[in-house]
């Protein structure tokens, strides 16, 4: 079995030591892609064992330390994309040039400081919570959803330039297996966690669609950008989601 997409799927999407895909070929960028949810996996177990190995550390530091091996593992990839498309939603004025000029921008703005602010303080309250009540176990499924979105995005959503690395994915996108892994993250959530899974997933779906929505509106399409704002976002709503209806429901 060729281990290189998983390889630079894992390379791609966090800062984890793994192998060099050697040698390296055009087509296992979009070889890759049914591999991110399986990346997102890991992570989830990587955090997950973080958070259980803390527990008997106050709350608010250990979700500290889990939210700093957080971002250190995924190279805070995904929070670039976020703050840029801040940027460029609230400075591109419903124009899709230019929004997609501002998301060129290496620049911060206020809305991409404000929107990175916002997200850290949410998910360190959010691990927090879960920490404090014992069930840091759900943080085996969060980033493993938020990134099955990645292939699902390449599958049905257009991309918004004409050049980029997303482009050169879609062009040697393996859809069959895209579909396969998009879809068995959601079996193994509703596997893991039943009605609980069941519920996660429908958040993300519900999610995706409105920032898929958000994105064809905008720009047409998806850049690089924007999927890793949806990530984020997709992470932080899950966190927050799960958090919420524990209280709502736990007598």
């Amino acid at each position: 079995m060729d281990l290189r997409p998983l390889w630079l799927a894992g390379r791609l999407l966090t800062r984890l030591p793994f192998p060099e895909p050697s040698p390296f070929e055009a087509r296992l960028s979009g070889l890759s892609v049914p591999w991110y949810p399986a990346i997102g996996g890991l992570l989830g177990v990587l955090l997950t064992l973080a958070a259980t190995a803390l527990a008997s550390v106050d709350p608010g530091v250990a979700a500290a330390l889990v939210l700093i091996l957080w971002v250190w593992s995924t190279g805070a990839l995904h929070l670039d994309g976020l703050a840029d498309s801040a940027d460029a939603w609230v400075g591109g004025l419903a124009s899709r040039e230019r929004t997609l000029e501002i998301m060129k921008d290496p620049r911060c703005g206020p809305a991409a400081v404000t929107a990175i602010g916002l997200v850290l303080i949410a998910k360190w309250a959010g691990l927090q919570a879960l920490i404090a009540g014992g069930t840091v176990w759900i943080l085996l499924l969060i980033p493993l959803l938020a990134r099955a979105q990645l292939p699902l995005l390449m599958l049905t959503t257009p991309y918004a330039r004409d050049r980029g690395m997303a482009s050169e994915q879609m062009a040697q996108l393996p859809r069959r297996a895209a579909w396969a892994a998009t879809l068995i993250a959601g079996i193994a959530c509703i596997a893991i966690a039943g009605w609980i899974g069941l519920g996660l997933c429908a958040v993300t779906l519900l999610v995706f669609g409105l920032s898929r929505r958000t994105m064809m509106n905008r720009i047409e399409g998806f850049t690089g950008d924007t999927a890793g704002a949806l990530v984020e976002i997709t992470e932080t709503v899950l966190l927050l989601v799960v958090v919420v209806l524990s209280a709502v429901f736990t007598p």
